[in-house]
C-alpha cells in the first residue's frame, strides 16, 4: 500500500526502519562503548515509535470524549508551520471552547474544508474516514503561521505528497548530523570513522523524529 494514499502510519514506519537500519549497520565496526550506544539510539526509535504509534491508535486516548457512540462536531484542518515544524491539525469547537488535535497527515486533509467529525474516545472519523492523532489534544492554539485550507483547493496538490517530497522536508532536520558527529569525536574519540558513522546516525534520527511525529508535506 503506497504511503501516499494508504494507511497514514505507513509513511513514518518506513522512515523508522530505515533509521534503524542505518543505526545498526555501524554495530559491526563499531567498539563495545559504541555498540552500547548505537543499541541504546535503536531502542529508544523502537520505544517512542511504539508509545506514538499506540497513541495515535488510540492506547492510550488522545484527550477525545464523547464515549464509545462519539459526538459529531463540525471540524476544520490547519497547517501549522513552526521553524522547521509543519503538522496538521484538526481545529474544532466543543462546550463553547476552541480545541486543536494534531494528526498524521493523510492525502484527505489536502482537499478538505469544513465538515463534521465524529469523535470518540479513541477514534476520529470524517465522512467515515479515520485520522490518527499524533498528539494530546489541547486547548491553546498551536505555535507557529497556521494556514487555512483554500475554499477551492488545488485538485494537484495531492500529487505533491509523495514519500520523496516528504523525505526531502523531513530531512531538513538532518542539519545537526555534522553538528553531533563534531561533538561524538570530541567527546569519545575515534577520529573520522566515528564522526562519519555519528553523523549519519544523528541525521536519520533528526529526519525520523520528525516524521514520528506528524509531519505535514503539504
Amino acid at each position: 500500500m503506497s504511503p501516499r494514499t494508504g494507511y497514514p502510519l505507513a509513511y513514518p514506519a518506513l522512515v523508522t526502519i530505515g533509521t534503524l537500519a542505518i543505526t545498526l549497520a555501524w554495530v559491526p565496526f563499531a567498539d563495545p562503548e559504541q555498540v552500547t550506544m548505537l543499541v541504546t539510539v535503536a531502542l529508544i526509535i523502537l520505544g517512542y515509535t511504539g508509545f506514538r504509534f499506540a497513541c495515535a491508535l488510540g492506547y492510550p486516548p488522545a484527550g477525545l470524549s464523547g464515549g464509545k457512540q462519539g459526538q459529531e462536531v463540525a471540524v476544520r484542518r490547519v497547517r501549522q508551520q513552526h521553524r522547521l515544524v509543519s503538522r496538521s491539525w484538526l481545529e474544532f469547537t466543543i462546550g463553547g471552547k476552541n480545541r486543536w488535535l494534531p494528526v498524521y497527515f493523510d492525502p484527505v486533509l489536502v482537499t478538505l474544508t469544513q465538515v463534521t467529525a465524529e469523535l470518540s474516545g479513541r477514534t476520529v472519523r470524517i465522512d467515515g474516514h479515520r485520522v490518527y492523532p499524533s498528539g494530546r489534544l489541547r486547548d491553546s492554539e498551536p505555535v507557529g503561521r497556521l494556514v487555512d485550507n483554500p475554499a477551492r483547493p488545488d485538485p494537484e496538490a495531492i500529487g505533491r505528497t509523495g514519500v520523496g517530497r516528504r523525505l526531502v522536508l523531513d530531512a531538513q532536520s538532518a542539519v545537526v548530523g555534522p553538528f553531533a558527529g563534531l561533538l561524538w569525536v570530541y567527546v569519545a574519540g575515534g577520529g573520522s570513522p566515528a564522526f562519519v558513522a555519528a553523523a549519519l546516525v544523528a541525521a536519520a534520527t533528526a529526519t525520523w523524529l520528525s516524521a514520528v511525529r506528524g509531519s505535514d508535506p503539504s
